[in-house]
This record gives structure tokens, sequence and C-alpha cells, in this order.
């Protein structure tokens, strides 16, 4: 049996950035920050910082690019895929993502807010949501487990 699952949870480094495939599918791509606190041999505190390259397809895609911004928390569920491409000097370059397949919006960042003003959209302010109850959002639903994206349909 094999298993390739990936939870992150931490901070964008940038705004997401959506596109469109070929077909029509949203997708965005954007940074999150994790960080790793330890005390090192001589017992002094350190941080030690990761970057993760992130991609989401479809609702999740639609929803990264209204509701998340640069410093915005985010857990993603996901899978690992590492996409490899030539450049024109004939150089091989390769990319390890997260393949993104649920995501948890954290609090909105900067200001304190009441639970019923922090989910907001951040760039449509005219979107009526429930308050109550956030969801965890999923890619797919039961019918669709079984479709793939293809990694050459992917614009970046």
């Amino acid at each position: 049996m094999n298993l390739n699952k990936t939870f992150v949870l931490g901070n964008l480094t940038q705004t997401p950035e959506k596109k469109n495939l070929p077909s029509g599918q949203s997708v965005v791509s954007f940074g999150v920050a994790t960080n790793r606190f330890y005390i090192d041999q001589n017992q002094e505190k350190k941080q030690d910082t990761e970057f993760h390259n992130i991609v989401l397809f479809g609702k999740l895609a639609d929803i990264a690019s209204l509701y998340l911004q640069k410093g915005s928390l985010v857990l993603i569920e996901g899978r690992l895929k590492t996409r490899n491409w030539q450049d024109a000097s004939g150089i091989k370059h390769y990319k390890t993502e997260i393949i993104g397949e649920k995501m948890q919006l954290g609090p909105k960042t900067g200001e304190r807010q009441t639970n019923s003003e922090q989910w907001k959209p951040s760039k449509e302010k005219n979107i009526t949501i429930d308050k109550e109850n956030i969801p965890t959002i999923e890619e797919f639903s039961e019918n669709d487990k079984d479709k793939e994206i293809d990694i050459k349909d992917i614009p970046f």
C-alpha cells in the first residue's frame, strides 16, 4: 500500500495568482511558509522556515483567490507532485508542489474582528456567507475522485 498525503499549516508568502486552464477550469498557485522552532546544542532558540509551493484547482482555486492574501493563515491537505521541464537552453528543471485537495481558512490577518466580520471576502464584499458554519472545502465530490488533472494543462 502506498500513501502520498501532505498537511501544511502556514502563512501565504504571496497573494494567490489565478489563471484558467484551456478547459476553462480555474487554477491558483501560491507559496506557504511554515516555521519550526527548536533549541540547538548551545541551548539557543532557533527558527527554521520552510517554503512550500501550493497549487489548487476548480472550486478551491476560486475560493482561495477570493479569501486568501499574503500573510493569511491556511491549512492545506493534499499530495506531492514533482514537475519537470526543459528550458530553451536545454537545462532540465524540477519543481515539487503540493496539489491541494482540501483547504481550511484561518482567521483573517491584520486586525482583530468578530467571528461574523472575519469571513468577508477580500475582493468581493457583496457575497453572502454562512458565518455560523465555515466548512472544510474539498476539491472532489465522491463521484469525481477518479478524475485526474493532466499536469501538462497547468499554464505555469
